[in-house]
């Protein structure tokens, strides 16, 4: 357990200015990172990098591109999750429709949150490390503030490009990310204490004192003009992060509520992801006007913390966002397609494996494993109900599945997919010099 309450991982200035900085260092470092898991060692490391190297020759033979030579977008939407979903509560417009109607024509479906209300730092960590947050100790709420600082050894999908941007519309403070972005080895960072690299056409919304997601589309559209070769960008939106109290003067919903779910909030909310929705269909519109090949990846990090549910009814429900992955007419032409299989339920763990399949690009041994997982086991993430600190499976029929339940297959995936985790995070990274991120 941490020393204190609230540890507010997520700014860690506020954090020492409320407790001390000796208390919020300690509450950093005083927890495990995750259990050990059974037969780890240096050899039964390199027998899984045997077995992947192997796989992923088989997959690259089937492939024809590598993923540095293209633009890929991670863009983790902030709070967006349709409220049409949610039960006990209903609104007379859908809000987002420009995007329901791409989840119609892309890769799409839901992604399984491990958070609600907040956690966003640690759905982000999952995307680009593809390592996920239900397979750590319930002591670690943030790897972004209490593990990956201290790691000497941190790989993720920005290993695969030669040139990689972050932009986020807020303080670099935030969730560590300044510190954080500079050992996953981003060459630039935007944002709004950047001088050197500034967040541009800062705009807000009537009341919201968050920059607007247009502010966010607009920076990178000149990301996208000012660098032409290819790169990863990961994009963080600001908007609709809480609260939602009083914000737009126009709603673009009327909302019924039960539950005391507030009316007023859940109808600003509402209104903010029409904004959203607005954003991204302009700038997916502008993103398929380019000449060269694009694939976005849209997901939204978790529900907002406005339903008063009972989350042992209802938890499954409150832990379902929205994603998409759109690739754009040059890379279709390329030979980007739609995924048909394993897309209804996805975690944020799977994004890695999904834009390669899509993009028809080369994998390494570790994101062949991460292909396997994806394609073979259920969606895992935090046990939605919050009487668990076990991972908890929703097979493709977004039902809770048991791991009792898998075959003697898919738990040996599993298996050695948390040998590689906890290698990587705990362990001696014995990977780091197999050759199996390479």
């Amino acid at each position: 357990m941490s020393l204190i309450k609230d540890p507010m991982f997520w700014d860690q200035t506020q954090g020492a200015q409320r407790h001390g900085p000796v208390i919020q260092f300690l509450s950093n470092v005083d927890m495990s990172v995750m259990s050990k898991p059974t037969e780890y060692s240096e050899t039964e490391i390199q027998h899984i990098t045997s077995k992947y190297k192997r796989l992923a020759n088989e997959i690259n033979q089937k492939r024809k591109h590598s993923i540095k030579n293209q633009t890929i977008i991670f863009n983790l939407s902030e709070s967006f999750a349709n409220p049409k979903r949610v039960p006990d509560i209903s609104i007379n417009n859908n809000p987002i429709p420009a995007i329901d109607n791409l989840k119609r024509k892309t890769t799409s479906g839901l992604m399984m949150s491990s958070g609600y209300g907040g956690g966003t730092a640690n759905m982000e960590y999952m995307t680009l490390t593809g390592l996920a947050t239900c397979n750590f100790s319930s002591t670690l709420n943030s790897p972004y503030s209490q593990l990956v600082p201290h790691q000497t050894y941190t790989p993720t999908i920005l290993n695969s490009f030669d040139y990689s941007v972050a932009i986020h519309p807020y303080t670099s403070e935030f969730y560590n990310r300044k510190l954080n972005y500079k050992k996953f080895g981003f060459n630039r960072f935007y944002s709004l204490d950047n001088k050197k690299y500034p967040i541009r056409h800062k705009k807000t919304i009537d009341n919201n004192e968050y920059q607007s997601d247009e502010t966010a589309y607009d920076n990178l559209m000149d990301e996208l003009h000012r660098h032409h070769g290819g790169q990863f960008i990961n994009l963080i939106t600001m908007q609709n992060h809480l609260p939602y109290d009083r914000l737009y003067k126009k709603k673009a919903v009327t909302a019924k509520v039960s539950n005391h779910t507030s009316k007023q909030e859940l109808e600003n909310y509402a209104t903010g992801i029409h904004y959203t929705d607005k954003a991204v269909a302009k700038a997916i519109n502008e993103i398929n006007r380019m000449s060269r090949p694009i694939t976005l990846v849209f997901y939204g990090d978790h529900l907002p913390g406005i339903y008063k549910n009972n989350m042992k009814k209802d938890g499954l429900a409150l832990h379902k966002t929205d994603y998409l992955i759109y690739s754009n007419k040059a890379a279709i032409k390329q030979g980007a397609k739609q995924l048909k299989e394993h897309t209804k339920y996805v975690a944020p763990n799977d994004f890695i494996a999904m834009t390669l399949k899509q993009t028809n690009s080369k994998v390494t041994p570790y994101q062949a494993l991460l292909t396997k997982v994806w394609q073979e086991l259920p969606t895992f993430s935090v046990d939605s109900t919050g009487t668990s600190s076990k991972p908890q499976f929703v097979n493709q029929k977004g039902k809770v599945v048991k791991y009792s339940s898998f075959t003697t297959k898919q738990k040996k995936l599993w298996h050695e997919y948390l040998l590689v985790q906890y290698d990587l995070t705990a362990g001696k990274n014995y990977v780091k010099n197999t050759g199996m991120m390479k």
